[in-house]
C-alpha cells in the first residue's frame, strides 16, 4: 500500500501536466499514450487489448480521473512488484511529463538549480507531502527539508527569509505545492553565495538518504573472508541490506552483506595493525571491517543498529518512519492547541459567570443593606415602645410604693380598708399577668426575627461559599453563636436563681401570714427587704446595661446612673460582626424583660406580704 501511494503521487502529476485545459479530465489518446509508457517503466506486460476495451466506446471525448483509476488499479498498479522496476526511472518519466508545462525556473532571473536537482527535490517533495489531492507540503516538512540539505553543506539555513514566508496566511492554511517550493529555492533567498556544485552534491546526498533509503555511506576497510587480508571498499548501508563497492561512484559492486533481526554488531579491539575495528554478524558469516577513527566507527555501528531495529519492527524504511512520527506530533501539536482555544473558551465562559455571580452578589448585598435599614429602624421603633413600657412600669411601681404607705399609715384603721388593699393588689397582679402575657408574645416576635435574621445569614454564608473566600469568617460566626448560646445559659441559670429566690421570698410570706402575731416586726423586715430588692433590681439593670452596651475602642463605660443610654455600633463592612452585634441586642433586650418581670413580681409579693400583715 505504500507503495502504491508513491507511485500514485508521481502519476497524479503526470495526469494534471496531460489537463491542459484543468479542467480535470485527459483525453483517451494521451492517456493510452501515458498507460504504455508507465507498463514499459514498471516492467508490466503492456496490454493493449485491456486498453482498448477499457476505451472501447466510439466516444473520444476526454476523460477524468475517477474515470481513469479503475483501468489504472487493475491493470497496472495491481501487477506492480516492488524492486521488480528502477522506480527512480518511473519518477523521471512523470517528472518529464509534468517538468515541461510547470517548472519555469528562468522565471526568477537566475537559477540556483539544475534540472537534476529540481528533479530530486521533487522526488522529495513527493515523498514528504501530504497523502492527499492536491499535493501541497506543510511549512514544518519544508522547513525540515531545506534544514536537511543545508547540514549537507555545512551551512545555517537562513531562517529568517523562511520564517518571513511560511508565516503567511495562505501558507499556513494550505501548505506549499512542489513549483512554489522550486521557485523558493532557485530565488536564492535561502542559500545565499552557495555554488551550484555545492547545492548539487547536498541535494544528491539528501535525496539519497530519504528516497533512497541510504542510512550512511563512506569507505571502510573490509577483511576477505578467503585470504584474509584487509582491503578499502566504499559502503552503503540500507535498512536491508549493506552493500560495498570498489569505489565511490558505486558502478562496481563487490558484494552486499544481508541485514535482519538476527544481525548484530560488536566493536573489536586493535589487532594485527588495524585500529577503530568492529564486525558485522549474521547468522552465515561475521564481517571484520575498520574505520578511519573512533568517531566513525560510533557512525556505522550506531547506523547498523539503526537498520538492525528496522528489520525487527518490521519496518522499511527510516525516514518513512520518522515521517509519521513528525505527522503525530503535528497532529498532537493541533489537538493541543485546540483543546488549550477550548480550555481558553470554557475559562472565558467561567470568567463571565463569575462576573454575573458577583453582579448578582453585589444585588444581593444591597438587597441585604435595605434589609438591614428596615430592621435598625424597626428595632429603633421597638426599643421607644421598650421605653416606654419601662416607663409605664416605674410609675406603676412609684404608685404600688405610695399605696403601700397608705395602707401602712391606715393599717390600724379599719378592717374594710384592708379587703380595699387588697383588691387593689389582686388588680395589680392581674395587670402584671397580662404584662408578662405582652411580654411572653414580644419574646416570641423576638425569636420569630430571630429565625428570620438566621436565615438571611446562612442564604449569605452559601453565597460566600460559593466565591471561596469568606471561609474563615463564617468559622469566627459559628464559634461566636456557640459563645452566644453559652452566654444565654448562663442568663437562663441566672434566672432560674432569681426564681428560686422569689419562691423564698413566697416561703416567707406564709411564715408571716401564720405569725401574724409580729405585725410591727415583719412590715419593718419587709420594707427592709423592699428597699434590698429594689437595690438589687437597680444593680441589676446597671450589669445589664453593661452586657448590652458594650464597651467599643476609644468609648467610656457609662455610669450607673445613665439607664439604659443609648449607644452607637461602628460600621462595620464584615457581615459576620454584622450578625454578632444583632445577636448580643436580642439577648439584651431579652434580659431587660426578664429583669423587668422579675422586679414586677417581687413587687407583687411585697404587696401581698403587706396585706397579710393586716389584723
Amino acid at each position: 500500500m505504500e507503495l502504491r501511494a508513491e507511485l500514485l503521487k508521481s502519476i497524479w502529476y503526470a495526469f494534471t501536466a496531460l489537463d491542459v485545459e484543468k479542467s480535470g479530465k485527459v483525453s483517451k489518446s494521451q492517456l493510452k499514450v501515458l498507460s504504455h509508457n508507465l507498463c514499459t517503466v514498471l516492467s508490466i506486460p503492456h496490454d493493449p487489448v485491456a486498453l482498448e476495451e477499457h476505451f472501447r466506446d466510439d466516444d473520444d471525448g476526454p476523460v477524468s480521473s475517477q474515470g481513469y483509476m479503475p483501468y489504472l488499479n487493475k491493470y497496472i498498479l495491481d501487477k506492480v512488484e516492488e524492486g521488480a522496476f528502477v522506480k527512480e526511472n518511473f519518477d523521471e518519466l512523470c517528472w518529464t511529463l509534468t517538468a515541461k508545462k510547470n517548472y519555469r525556473p528562468e522565471k526568477n532571473g537566475k537559477s540556483v538549480l539544475l534540472m537534476r536537482d529540481a528533479f530530486r527535490l521533487w522526488c522529495l517533495f513527493n515523498f514528504l507531502s501530504e497523502d492527499k489531492y492536491p499535493l501541497v507540503m506543510v511549512p514544518d516538512e519544508v522547513e525540515y527539508l531545506l534544514k536537511k540539505v543545508c547540514m549537507a553543506m555545512s551551512v545555517e539555513l537562513n531562517c529568517v527569509e523562511l520564517e518571513d514566508y511560511i508565516s503567511q496566511e495562505a501558507v499556513q492554511q494550505t501548505g506549499i505545492t512542489v513549483w512554489v517550493f522550486l521557485d523558493l529555492v532557485n530565488s536564492g533567498k535561502l542559500m545565499r553565495g552557495m555554488d551550484k556544485d555545492t547545492v548539487s552534491m547536498a541535494i544528491e546526498e539528501v535525496y539519497r538518504e530519504i528516497v533512497q533509503d541510504v542510512l550512511k555511506e563512506g569507505y571502510l576497510w573490509k577483511r576477505g573472508q578467503l585470504r584474509r587480508n584487509w582491503t578499502e571498499r566504499w559502503f552503503t548501508l540500507r535498512p536491508s541490506t549493506l552493500a560495498y563497492f570498489v569505489s565511490e561512484d558505486r558502478k562496481d559492486r563487490k558484494g552486499s552483506i544481508p541485514l535482519d533481526r538476527n544481525c548484530c554488531v560488536e566493536v573489536l579491539p586493535d589487532k594485527d595493525g588495524k585500529r577503530c575495528m568492529f564486525c558485522v554478524k549474521t547468522p552465515a558469516k561475521t564481517y571484520e571491517m575498520s574505520a578511519s577513527d573512533t568517531k566513525q566507527r560510533q557512525e556505522w555501528t550506531t547506523a547498523i543498529q539503526t537498520a538492525i531495529r528496522l528489520q525487527a519492527e518490521g519496518k522499511s524504511s527510516l525516514h518513512k518512519d520518522l515521517k509519521l512520527k513528525r505527522r503525530d506530533q503535528r497532529e498532537q501539536r493541533e489537538r493541543r492547541r485546540a483543546a488549550k482555544e477550548e480550555e481558553l473558551a470554557r475559562l472565558r465562559a467561567l470568567q463571565e459567570e463569575k462576573e454575573h455571580k458577583l453582579q448578582e452578589l453585589e444585588l444581593l448585598k444591597e438587597a441585604q443593606r435595605q434589609a438591614e435599614a428596615l430592621l435598625r429602624e424597626d428595632e429603633q421603633r421597638r426599643r421607644e415602645q421598650h421605653e416606654e413600657l419601662q416607663r409605664a412600669l416605674e410609675v406603676q411601681l412609684r404608685e404600688a410604693e405610695e399605696a403601700r404607705a397608705s395602707m401602712q399609715v391606715e393599717m390600724a384603721l379599719k378592717e374594710a380598708e384592708a379587703e380595699r388593699q387588697k383588691k387593689r393588689i389582686k388588680e395589680l397582679e392581674e395587670m402584671q399577668q397580662r404584662l408578662e402575657e405582652a411580654l411572653h408574645l414580644e419574646i416570641k416576635a423576638r425569636q420569630d426575627e430571630e429565625a428570620f435574621r438566621y436565615a438571611q445569614a446562612r442564604l449569605l454564608a452559601e453565597e460566600e461559599e460559593k466565591l471561596k473566600a469568606l471561609m474563615s469568617l463564617k468559622e469566627e460566626q459559628e464559634e461566636y453563636i456557640l459563645k452566644t448560646q453559652r452566654e444565654k445559659q448562663e442568663l437562663k441559670q441566672e434566672m432560674e436563681n432569681k426564681s428560686r429566690s422569689l419562691e423564698e421570698a413566697t416561703r416567707q410570706l406564709e411564715e408571716v401570714r401564720a405569725n401574724r402575731h409580729r405585725v410591727d416586726q415583719d412590715v419593718v423586715a419587709a420594707q427592709r427587704k423592699l428597699r434590698q430588692a429594689s437595690t438589687n433590681v437597680k444593680h441589676w439593670n446597671v450589669q445589664m446595661n453593661r452586657l448590652m452596651h458594650p464597651i467599643g475602642p476609644g468609648e467610656k463605660r457609662p455610669t450607673i446612673g445613665s439607664g439604659f443610654s443609648s449607644f452607637r455600633v461602628p460600621t462595620q463592612k464584615d457581615p459576620g460582626l454584622k450578625l454578632r452585634q444583632r445577636s448580643e441586642e436580642k439577648d439584651e433586650e431579652s434580659k431587660e424583660n426578664v429583669d423587668s418581670s422579675a422586679l414586677a413580681k417581687r413587687l407583687s409579693h411585697a404587696s401581698d406580704s403587706d396585706m397579710d400583715t393586716l389584723p
